[in-house]
């Protein structure tokens, strides 16, 4: 486990959201060479090393299915699939014939049906599990300077990718309403909880882009279970809700929230802090038709929050002392939960989980958690790479860590090649042109 043997003695007390960068072209390349050290002590077969190790597969190992002995168990499936969805092929044929070649057998027939039904037998939840657990893991040994005031800030934001056109996915995940059928692709919408401190994505909630219980305080609410007392959550104008608001105030949450568009802000009015920064009284809206009348009747009357403008924006905050928190401060703080913009387009750009390549709904869901199991462990790379150079994970850059580890894997690919005689391959082995190369 890459975290496992590193000293997390905070040497200074620099909070990780700090816009300071190696200030030299010599610190630059230092931190360059720790991303690549640590991308050479990972095994070059898609991260094989780290999905089997005791550290990530003891918790998830009672979800392993029984098998019988395959050429592709559940682990080495994994593997596979993540290698897959890391490279720029992304197709099942190219992770198998790589995958033939690595452990030194002759490639053999290009028929990638047996990896196909691998896909299939491999659990949902395992993955699942596996994504969640390498966030726990960071979290677990995420050091002090890495955090606000020794609280941990935990970003929200909802996003969509697109998945294929087949009648499968339009059923579950139809297309955008203005569109005429069949001239657009299904889309699902995400929700995603992400860690200021190392970037990993914590959980994501997934369903159809439109619909009733579809939106993003719907899918939300599913995620409540990352957030614990002391934490603190950023997110934009849309959370500025009265009713996740009191839910997370009744956890011991605090928030920093842009003001919604919709509720006038009276300075004028309420409690006087400062120049436009006062403490308000929200009464509690009327019931939704979503909600049970004994849910309603749980919420408090009223809720006292803090309104403040900084600069051209309105925050709400459950941060009430003006001397404990200050209104820069809070402008400050808020500035950073533009980061998940920027982590959200990670993995959707740089990874190529904008558009998913599987058939049904059940395989779209899979690859989901396949890449952002990757993302999770490219993170995990980052945070030890950061750790060694002593400088926030943040000071560091998502795409030139997947190029360094792409390269790498590259590189030992080549070796193995070079290390193993050639082989011949039959020419009834080679598959000819018009079979399919993917199957779910």
């Amino acid at each position: 486990m890459l975290l496992q043997h590193t000293n997390l003695t905070t040497r200074r007390p620099t909070f990780m959201g700090n816009k300071r960068r190696p200030r030299s072209a010599r610190q630059q390349r230092h931190v360059r060479k720790q991303v690549q050290k640590v991308a050479r002590q990972v095994d070059s077969m898609s991260f094989f090393n780290l999905v089997t190790g005791p550290d990530l597969l003891g918790e998830p190992e009672a979800l392993l299915p029984e098998y019988r002995e395959r050429k592709y168990p559940p682990t080495v499936t994994l593997a596979m699939f993540l290698g897959q969805v890391l490279s720029a092929d992304g197709s099942c044929q190219n992770a198998a014939m790589v995958s033939r070649v690595l452990s030194g057998v002759e490639p053999g027939s290009a028929n990638t049906g047996s990896y196909s039904d691998a896909r299939k037998r491999l659990p949902r939840e395992l993955v699942q599990e596996l994504a969640r657990s390498v966030a726990r893991q960071m979290d677990t040994r995420t050091p002090a300077r890495w955090s606000w005031r020794g609280r941990y800030i935990k970003l929200v934001d909802g996003t969509t990718i697109l998945l294929p056109d087949t009648a499968e996915n339009q059923a579950l995940y139809p297309q955008h309403g203005s569109q005429k059928a069949g001239a657009g692709f299904p889309i699902a919408r995400l929700v995603g909880v992400v860690s200021l401190a190392h970037g990993a994505l914590l959980d994501v909630a997934m369903g159809p882009y439109q619909g009733k219980g579809t939106g993003e305080h719907a899918l939300f609410r599913q995620l409540l279970q990352c957030f614990a007392e002391g934490d603190i959550m950023l997110a934009d104008s849309y959370y500025a809700s009265y009713f996740l608001i009191a839910a997370l105030t009744g956890m011991g949450v605090d928030f920093v929230f842009e003001q919604h568009g919709a509720r006038h802000t009276d300075f004028r009015t309420g409690e006087k802090l400062g120049q436009r920064d006062h403490l308000a009284q929200w009464a509690r809206p009327a019931r939704p038709q979503w909600m049970s009348l004994e849910e309603y009747d749980s919420f408090p009357a009223a809720l006292t929050v803090r309104e403040t403008k900084v600069g051209k924006k309105v925050l709400v905050t459950s941060f009430l002392n003006r001397r404990e928190v200050c209104k820069r401060e809070l402008g400050s703080l808020f500035l950073h939960r533009w980061n998940v913009e920027l982590d959200l387009r990670n993995v959707k750009d740089t990874l190529g989980m904008a558009l998913l390549s599987c058939k049904t709904p059940e395989m779209c869901t899979k690859e989901l958690w396949v890449y952002l199991l990757a993302y999770n462990l490219i993170r995990l790379l980052m945070a030890q790479a950061a750790v060694q150079a002593t400088v926030p994970p943040r000071h560091l850059s998502f795409k030139h860590t997947v190029q360094v580890w792409l390269a790498w894997s590259h590189k030992q690919f080549l070796i193995g090649c070079r290390r193993r005689p050639a082989r011949v391959v039959p020419a009834d082995r080679i598959r000819t042109c018009g079979q399919t190369s993917r199957q779910d």
